[in-house]
């Protein structure tokens, strides 16, 4: 039988080699017909610890890992555009001390 293969986005990493990602689906509400997103929330195992929160990532269903991770890591689609806005003041402080 065939895995599943889905694409989501990284929206946890504190632990080690594993990463929190969410799968975002519009479903039709039965009732009143309004599109409602939906949310899946899949634990992942991530060996080389290479992906990061933000990040759009391609997963794979596996055997049992640990009591919450299914899923494998297979690559990272899409490094995120998020940027830190105190390391990047940090650095331009520096510049301008370095320049004077």
């Amino acid at each position: 039988m065939a895995r599943r293969i889905l694409v989501g986005f990284v929206t946890g990493d504190k632990a080690s080699k594993t990463r929190r990602v969410e799968i975002e689906r519009l479903v039709r509400h039965p009732r009143y017909s309004k599109i409602v997103r939906k949310k899946t929330v899949c634990h992942v195992h991530d060996e080389n610890n290479e992906s990061h929160i933000g990040d759009k990532v391609e997963i794979e269903e596996s055997r049992p890992l640990s009591k919450l991770k299914r899923w494998n890591l297979i690559r990272v689609v899409e490094k995120s555009k998020i940027v830190d806005v105190a390391s990047l003041k940090a650095e331009q402080a520096a510049a301008a001390a370095a320049a004077t």
